[in-house]
């Protein structure tokens, strides 16, 4: 059957409507992620003792269920993607819930749980599912006057700060908190209110510092890089000075065999030492392209559940990867957040997939007006 507008297939309608360029940018920043743990993950396998394709292997089997998960959801309707944020987000917080007593703890923090051997983290897939659920009660306050819009989106959010902060994951916290200012703000939240937001958060960065030791340590160093360890962020910054213009080629980076986390939190280094700043340019301009790509296929659209998601989701798309990228080359920080797409991962890989996936169903032409 030919592929033209008379296709009126499952694929034919969903081929003339979905945003084909986005799709294309997230499918290329998915094969430079293959490229770059390709690159990266070698040296860290070798000093665990584990075969040297170890984490490429695992990261191509992430980045398939990853691509089959965020096309599924492509093909669904928004009704069909907020109820599946429905089910995955009370999954994810009962599963948030037991990670305190049933997590495994990695670098001091308690973010992981085993189901059936295999590891998940739950906040991961919180992430898409909290702001579609977000969208979801922000329209319903705007539609009917009954509902108490605000007051179930405040409790939801604290309950869910709550959950991330006991493991604790500062860094997903923030970014949950600013996608949740985000949404509530263009939900036509009075400015005052958002003010008042801005201020508890503040506050809420200032407390951290004083409870979390590890947060004091890294505001600290990043203020004043002689009072403490900034050993990966120095090698970083090493990279990108050998990488120069237009780097040292595939496989012939040195720096990234002393990089402990050269394969998640700093894969971006070793794009940089390899592939050189203008690749990094590249890297960052599809990224921005995705974030304002999807932006402008809401401008005219009426249906305020669809903007608010698609403002969502493209938010923690856009501040995890500037965050990543950030402290890569010591303009944040050092976080430890995965760089979408491009680091290994496993839950991350795959709860990105599904919020690109909501983005890209909810961002098809059927639902708006025609671009």
């Amino acid at each position: 059957m030919p592929l033209d507008r008379t296709n009126t297939s499952i694929f034919g309608r969903w081929w003339w409507t979905i945003d084909r360029l986005n799709l294309f940018a997230l499918l290329l920043l998915i094969a430079i992620g293959s490229i770059l743990v390709t690159a990266g993950s070698p040296p860290v396998a070798k000093r665990l003792d584990l075969p040297a394709f170890y984490f490429v292997h695992r990261h191509e089997v992430f980045l398939l269920l990853g691509l089959i998960a965020m096309l599924f959801m492509s093909l669904l309707p928004p009704v069909a993607i907020r109820r599946l944020a429905v089910v995955g987000f009370c999954a994810s917080i009962v599963l948030m819930m037991l990670v305190p007593f049933m997590g495994v703890q990695t670098k001091g923090a308690h973010r992981w749980i085993d189901l059936a051997g295999i590891s998940i983290q739950p906040s991961e897939f919180m992430k898409p599912c909290f702001a579609v659920i977000m969208a979801w009660i922000c329209a319903e306050n705007q539609r009917r006057v009954d509902f108490p819009g605000y007051l179930v989106a405040v409790g939801l959010y604290l309950l869910v700060a709550f959950l991330l902060v006991i493991q604790p994951d500062i860094g997903m916290t923030l970014t949950i908190t600013v996608m949740w200012a985000i949404q509530l703000f263009l939900a036509g939240l009075p400015f005052f209110w958002v003010f008042v937001m801005i201020a508890l958060t503040i506050a809420a960065l200032f407390g951290a510092y004083h409870i979390f030791p590890h947060v004091a340590r890294r505001i600290d160093s990043f203020l004043d890089p002689a009072a403490g360890d900034n050993y990966q962020i120095g090698r970083s910054l090493e990279a990108f000075r050998n990488g120069g213009l237009l780097g040292r080629g595939p496989g012939e980076g040195e720096i990234k065999q002393f990089i402990p986390d050269s394969h998640t939190d700093f894969i971006f280094a070793v794009a940089g030492e390899e592939f050189g700043a203008i690749v990094c340019l590249i890297i960052v301009c599809l990224f921005a392209f995705v974030v304002l790509r999807g932006l402008s296929r809401i401008r005219q659209e009426n249906d305020l559940f669809v903007v608010l998601a698609v403002a969502g989701l493209l938010a923690q798309f856009g501040i995890q990867s500037v965050i990543n990228m950030g402290v890569a080359v010591n303009l944040f920080p050092a976080k430890g957040m995965t760089l979408p797409f491009l680091s290994y991962g496993g839950s991350s890989v795959i709860a990105i997939a599904l919020g690109m996936g909501m983005m890209l169903a909810l961002t098809r032409r059927r639902y708006g007006q025609q671009h």
